[in-house]
């Protein structure tokens, strides 16, 4: 997408070396835009880890970089050893998106394959690029079928404005490129649909304040920024025309693990009879679960995350604050579940479905047990 009118996704190999990967570090973002270079397993894993690049899609494209890293810097002797134990490093560090472990598992499965050391780079590479382009792909499919539920809010409004809500970042930053959650609203309003993004501020980590907001605004898209709390009385006011949502994971019977609260808002959307989306890349699927609320396993983040607040002063400082007392200890769970009943409808790169199993596997019926 776009970063200052040039086209930009979020992850590429350093033109002027192939063996480093460059990706956008998303904590200096939104008052700094800075590149950051990965060398090595551990720069991917800390990568991941620490929230520099973050998002269900991107996790998944930086962990198949990650191996290609792996197989990159492995020894001559004992190089699939080396890759296998990058692969269990890399699947360890989120557990909740299920892009991470199925982009390793993808690479795993092609380096196998291979007979040198050699040979194991290039396919690597090869398949941290299709996974990549793929997701860019898929989610540029997403926004085309997504685009026509905006167009059709729009024809029932007789072309007044469509105001949409979304939690968290869901946008080209957390893939590669498009978005999922964004996608619609891009390619919406690049259609000249009149629209507006009601942006959730989300904490802990602020990334719908921070990064979607940025994104939003750097490709012209009108949005205000609203706190967490503020979406109900939205929806109750008739402020609210739909919601869309991006995801970690999707069970095979259609529910969503998201950022937390994401929850909170579709039960706030069937309360108040708004319809609530959830866009995904198909590589997001677990379609080895049902249940989500049993069986997604959720990430618990570090407490300094919700204690302490990072942002600009008025000095133009980047400044980092503690926001409670000292002594005051804080949990911090990273999603929740919103089960499949209060979902309206899933948009993925094959088309829109019901959130159940019925609807799923409609459009994926080589999934059926």
């Amino acid at each position: 997408m776009k970063v200052n009118g040039k086209h930009t996704r979020t992850i590429w190999l350093k033109e002027d070396d192939p063996c480093v990967v460059q990706v956008i570090n998303q904590q200096k973002l939104p008052h700094a835009f800075d590149i950051l270079d990965l060398r090595t397993v551990e720069d991917c894993r800390a990568a991941i880890q620490d929230m520099t690049i973050r998002g269900a899609g991107l996790i998944g494209a930086a962990a198949g970089y990650g191996m290609y890293i792996a197989a990159l810097t492995s020894p001559e002797k004992g190089a699939r050893a080396f890759i296998e134990k990058a692969a269990g490093i890399l699947v360890a560090t989120r557990p909740t998106a299920s892009n991470l472990a199925w982009a390793v598992n993808r690479q795993l499965a092609a380096i196998r394959t291979c007979s040198t050391r050699e040979e194991s780079v290039k396919t690597a590479l090869e398949t941290a690029t299709a996974i990549a382009d793929e997701d860019a792909e898929s989610c540029r499919r997403i926004g085309e079928h997504g685009k026509e539920i905006i167009i059709e809010m729009a024809r029932k409004k007789q072309g007044g404005t469509v105001h949409i809500l979304t939690h968290c970042n869901a946008g080209w930053l957390a893939f590669v490129d498009y978005g999922s959650a964004t996608a619609p609203i891009y390619a919406a309003f690049d259609a000249g649909i009149k629209l507006h993004v009601w942006v959730d501020e989300t904490r802990p980590r602020n990334q719908g304040a921070g990064l979607t907001a940025w994104e939003l605004g750097q490709h012209g898209v009108p949005h205000d920024l609203i706190t967490d709390n503020a979406g109900g009385h939205l929806m109750q006011h008739g402020m609210v025309d739909l919601v869309i949502t991006g995801a970690d994971r999707v069970t095979r019977n259609g529910d969503a693990a998201n950022k937390i609260g994401t929850y909170l808002k579709a039960a706030a959307a069937k309360d108040n009879k708004v319809p609530f989306y959830v866009a995904l890349p198909s590589s997001t699927f677990d379609f080895g679960r049902v249940d989500g609320v049993k069986n997604i396993p959720i990430e618990e983040r570090d407490s300094s995350e919700v204690r302490f607040v990072t942002g600009k002063t008025a000095d133009g400082k980047i400044e980092t604050v503690q926001i409670c007392p000292d002594s005051t200890p804080a949990r911090n769970w990273g999603f929740d579940v919103t089960p499949a009943r209060l979902i309206s409808r899933l948009i993925c790169e094959r088309g829109v479905c019901e959130a159940s199993e019925e609807g799923v596997l409609g459009l994926f019926p080589e999934k059926r047990p």
